[in-house]
């Protein structure tokens, strides 16, 4: 371990193999850090909360704070983060809450950019983008792959389904459906994240068979239970047609359309 003699790690907390320290950083009781994390100057990290092995957060980033809620009243909840991380500056990710099921997690592989919030009881998966100052209000989860644009504001108990691409300062009030490109404030819908879906090797059979599911939503002037039978039919021979159905069969908040 590479400990600076400036940083201030209580007792309790719990340090892997090789994980660095920068000076001025504070690690609280009840923290775990995996092996192989990075952890740079002015970080304050409070628990109870478990990091992964092979983090990067660097200076001025926050990571298990209280709720900003409320109806928090002290109690231990908690904040899980995967592996391979990447945290950059002033990123701030609260625990969550007792009535949000008392955890806040961010899975694996994700980029988060400067000036971050991800706010109590948020999930979010693996493999995801947030670029500088998208912030998620509470309850809200983000699905793997999604991308969200600089500035991109999520209310609380939304869903941003795998992925999703959200334009810059995109406003998102409602679910943004897998695969959907959404921009504006309020958002709306600008098609299929084709560039996204190629890059990560959708062949072109899928592609469309999502360009036509797309069409169904937003374009075919059919209510949405209407698309919804047409896509479980598509779905049949068309797996990723059916994560999309059934994303919009569970949401709660309807969808950006």
């Amino acid at each position: 371990m590479s400990i600076d003699q400036r940083a201030v790690i209580d007792p309790s907390a719990r340090l892997g193999a090789r994980v660095s320290v920068g000076p001025y950083s504070v690690i609280g009781p009840d923290v775990e850090i995996g092996d192989d994390t990075w952890i740079g100057p002015h970080v304050v990290i409070s628990g109870p909360t478990r990091l992964g092995r092979g983090n990067r957060v660097f200076q001025f980033a926050s990571l298990g704070a209280e709720a900003q809620d409320k109806k928090f009243k002290g109690e231990a909840t908690r904040l899980e983060i995967g592996d391979r991380n990447t945290i950059r500056e002033f990123v701030t990710i609260n625990r969550g809450t007792e009535q949000g099921g008392g955890l806040t997690r961010v899975g694996d592989d994700n980029w988060l950019m400067a000036y971050i919030h991800i706010a109590h009881d948020c999930i979010v998966g693996n493999n995801t983008v947030f670029s500088n100052g998208a912030s998620l209000a509470g309850h809200v989860l983000v699905e793997d792959y999604a991308i969200l644009g600089g500035f991109t504001l999520v209310h609380q108990f939304c869903r941003v389904g795998t992925h999703a691409f959200c334009g810059m300062g995109s406003g998102i009030a409602k679910d943004v459906p897998p695969f959907v490109i959404v921009n504006g404030n309020p958002a709306q819908p600008h098609g299929l994240n084709a560039e996204g879906m190629k890059r990560r090797g959708f062949s072109a059979e899928t592609s469309q068979a999502l360009r036509r599911a797309y069409k169904l939503i937003y374009r075919s002037g059919l209510t949405l239970e209407q698309a919804l039978e047409r896509l479980h039919e598509l779905a049949a021979t068309h797996p990723e047609v059916g994560i999309l159905a059934e994303f919009i069969s569970a949401s709660e908040r309807s969808i950006v359309r």
